[in-house]
């Protein structure tokens, strides 16, 4: 079977299978509000699924992100999901020998982006200690060349969860002006921030900030997200979207309602996670050899370092997918760092955390001892 089959069969083997628990890909478990429920009951009782939605999205949906944000004199434009706002940003800003910095690990799909559009790759390694799990500006400064067309980070970065500073933005943000490029500001984790600041506050002109509604309020099967950009950019964008029909207006009636009551749900969410976080940190503890890169996180997952305990990572995610537990492999988010770690979400019930936390002596062991390789994705 070819990679890409191989790939697909591999997720359809998985949404297919009853009672997993998902805790490997930062999706977002939590019960939903039932406003946002019955804002999608509604949509479907109205038949609205018949017609095409706004371009770029409806005006009550953009307005709200904006104003989630905070980002005055900005606009956005409605996505299928923020990966569909990256491939949109990469295929729009980027041609054939412009460059693409971003750090490594990342977030990988806008490097293939990318590259598909003929530019070329580079990548800053922020992995280890010796670099705090972070990007210093002046390494970013260092790296960029008269080809650097666009930079792009992932704050809170993923897999990691480190957030970068104030004073961390604002020299990212100089090294970015400098260079004339364009600042692509990843911000899907931001809600689960402890403190995050926003490039677009200093850079508004060539600053786009990638919005979504996977992790914060659960929509990652809905794909609904957002560029919010000068409105100059969002025109330029608006001229050839790939959802020239506009995205789901079932997700984005969900959405809408999200917004809404975001205030009086999401804290809850917050709260349970950073808890799951303890729980998860406590037990690895425990397990000698075992570490957490970045506590706490920023994000809605947790790394955990396993090279000291002599286990490989795809052999530990091949023994929880055993107990039908889902974790991930650190290979897929970074080839030259991938065999040092695995990567676990949190925003899920308490129980998975818990069930999660206590196989892990068990699982440890059982990795130890495994020899044959698992194909993942």
């Amino acid at each position: 079977m070819r990679g890409f089959e191989a790939r697909n069969a591999h997720f359809d083997r998985l949404v297919n299978t009853p009672g997993l628990r998902w805790l490997g890909q930062n999706t977002n478990h939590a019960k939903p509000h039932p406003a946002v429920i019955e804002a999608m009951e509604r949509s479907i009782r109205d038949e609205e699924f018949h017609i095409y939605a706004p371009p770029a999205g409806f005006e009550e949906l953009r307005a709200g992100i904006v104003e989630d944000l905070g980002l005055k004199g900005q606009v956005a434009l409605v996505s299928d999901g923020a990966v569909a706002s990256l491939y949109h940003a990469c295929h729009a800003l980027l041609g054939p020998g412009d460059e693409f910095i971003t750090t490594d690990p990342t977030w990988n799909w806008p490097m293939a982006f990318a590259r598909s559009v003929g530019a070329t790759v580079k990548q800053i390694p922020i992995y280890g200690e010796e670099y705090g799990y972070r990007l210093a500006p002046e390494r970013l400064r260092e790296a960029i060349t008269e080809k650097t067309k666009v930079v792009y980070i992932v704050d809170p970065n993923n897999p990691l969860g480190s957030a970068c500073t104030a004073e961390e933005i604002e020299g990212i943000v100089s090294a970015v002006r400098d260079a004339g490029a364009y600042l692509i500001h990843d911000c899907t984790y931001r809600h689960f921030a402890y403190e995050h600041h926003l490039a677009a506050n200093l850079y508004p002109e060539k600053t786009l900030t990638v919005y979504s509604f996977s992790k914060w309020l659960g929509l990652a099967g809905l794909r609904v997200g957002a560029i919010v950009a000068h409105p100059d950019i969002v025109e330029r964008l608006a001229a050839a979207p790939p959802n020239n029909l506009g995205s789901s207006i079932l997700s984005q009636r969900a959405a809408i309602a999200g917004l809404k009551i975001k205030s009086e749900w999401f804290p809850g969410v917050l709260a349970e996670q950073r808890a799951n976080q303890a729980l998860i940190k406590d037990a690895v503890g425990g397990v000698p050899g075992l570490a957490v890169a970045v506590y706490p996180s920023n994000g809605n997952f947790l790394v955990v370092e396993c090279g000291p305990a002599g286990i490989r990572p795809d052999a530990l995610v091949a023994e929880y997918a055993e107990r039908k537990i889902m974790i991930r492999q650190g290979s897929y988010h970074t080839p030259t760092f991938g065999d040092r770690f695995i990567k676990i979400s949190t925003t899920v019930p308490s129980a998975w955390a818990e069930e999660l936390a206590e196989l892990l002596p068990e699982m440890v062991e059982r990795a130890r001892g495994r020899n044959e390789s698992a194909q993942l994705f």
